[in-house]
């Protein structure tokens, strides 16, 4: 079976990922309103300080401990830092096609690992507690379904586990169809479907065929306009959202669209050489060594 490429779940980080906003007391929770204390977090991953996020995300969660999302950014924080390290979020990964089917060269750390399955353990036993109570709580739906596409994205990405990744990624993508359903301005939920959209519709007419009969679709036109939408309207994922697209674009040849994101990514993080680099060979321009990430 042709696994090495079911590379569908790779950015679902993050793929990571999916929490919206609806004004209603049922979604008025961290995944649905931007705390200062977790966005502060959340900006210093996109600068790639993860120590320091993660601080921020365990100080928050020491004052809400029966909140699920305190878990989910911890858990968060160490798969983007193993990202980073392996250089994934770049277009040395996405632009090879090797890289972009079958994963990483060699085997991620194995500590920082172990905490990020500890994060979401813990993670999805709170939300399980919730559900129990509400089996629609949308803080419990956008904690599995981030939980479940991490872990797809960390079985595929980095221990290139595909059987497990597939079975999490249908998990994660059923999570958020059911979040949508209840909450349609949920944008950044969108994050999740249009990866996995935009990954599947990459893959070759013969291993989408295989696919489709575990229930896993793809289009890459539609994924591209479901990052949008996170893009748009989206809390903490909007510039995950953006760096996704912005590769995807240069990987379909879009390249004022990845220019447009990837300038706007360097204005917002200029603290980050990760962006300002990748604007730079987006723009067919020489990578300056202190640039590189």
């Amino acid at each position: 079976m042709r696994w090495r490429t079911s590379r569908v779940a790779l950015p679902l980080l993050l793929s990571v990922a999916i929490c919206g906003a609806r004004p209603e007391t049922r979604a008025n929770g961290p995944a649905f309103t931007k705390v200062p204390e977790l966005a502060s977090g959340f900006h210093l991953l996109y600068t790639q300080d993860f120590a320091a996020g993660r601080e921020k995300f365990a100080d928050w969660e020491l004052q809400h401990p029966d909140e699920p999302f305190g878990r989910v950014a911890v858990a968060a924080s160490y798969l983007f830092e193993e990202f980073y390290r392996q250089d994934v979020l770049s277009s040395d990964f996405f632009l090879n096609e090797k890289k972009f089917l079958r994963g990483i060269d060699g085997q991620p750390d194995p500590e920082r690992m172990k905490n990020f399955q500890e994060a979401v353990q813990h993670a999805r036993k709170l939300a399980r507690q919730r559900l129990e109570k509400d089996p629609k709580d949308p803080e419990a739906l956008f904690a599995l379904a981030l939980s479940a596409g991490m872990e797809s994205d960390a079985d595929m990405i980095l221990r290139k586990q595909h059987l497990e990744a597939l079975k999490r990624l249908k998990e994660a993508n059923e999570h958020a169809k059911q979040l949508l359903a209840q909450h349609p301005d949920a944008n950044d939920a969108y994050v999740a479907l249009g990866a996995a959209n935009y990954i599947i519709g990459s893959l070759s007419g013969g291993a989408r065929f295989f696919l489709r009969f575990g229930g896993i679709h793809g289009d890459k036109t539609l994924g591209m306009q479901q990052l949008g939408k996170t893009i748009e309207n989206g809390r903490y994922l909007q510039p995950f959202a953006k760096i996704l697209l912005a590769l995807a674009a240069r990987r379909e040849k879009q390249e004022r669209l990845a220019q447009k994101l990837l300038h706007e990514l360097s204005e917002e993080f200029p603290e980050s050489g990760l962006y300002a680099a990748e604007y730079a060979k987006a723009m067919g321009r020489p990578v300056p060594s202190q640039m590189h990430p």
